[in-house]
């Protein structure tokens, strides 16, 4: 795998967990909408399209994206278990953008 797609599949995990987490906390406190997202740069977008677009129309179905996502997820589960343990992730490239708090 080369090392500009661990950087994508990096960020998409990443944006997934921070998104995740974000919804998942209950906050009084409004947060601007620049901090809630998290932006990937021109040439990753058109990286990650060229890896996940199965059809080549220049967008990414949820179809495509789940099938990209289940073969990552093949990938890291090294002994086939249908889990990913914590040594799996440890030895990944996965990291979330920003620590997640137990709130």
């Amino acid at each position: 795998m080369t090392k500009t797609r661990i950087s994508i599949i990096t960020g998409v995990a990443a944006a997934a967990v921070a998104v995740g987490g974000a919804a998942a906390q209950k906050t009084d406190k409004v947060v601007p909408k620049q901090q809630r997202t998290i932006a990937l740069g021109e040439d990753e977008v058109k990286q990650l399209i060229a890896l996940m677009d199965a059809d080549k129309n220049g967008k990414i179905s949820r179809q495509e994206f789940m099938k990209f996502m289940e073969a990552e997820f093949d990938r890291l589960d090294k002994d086939k278990s249908g889990e990913l343990d914590q040594k799996e992730l440890e030895e990944s490239l996965i990291r979330p953008a920003r620590p997640v708090t137990g709130k």
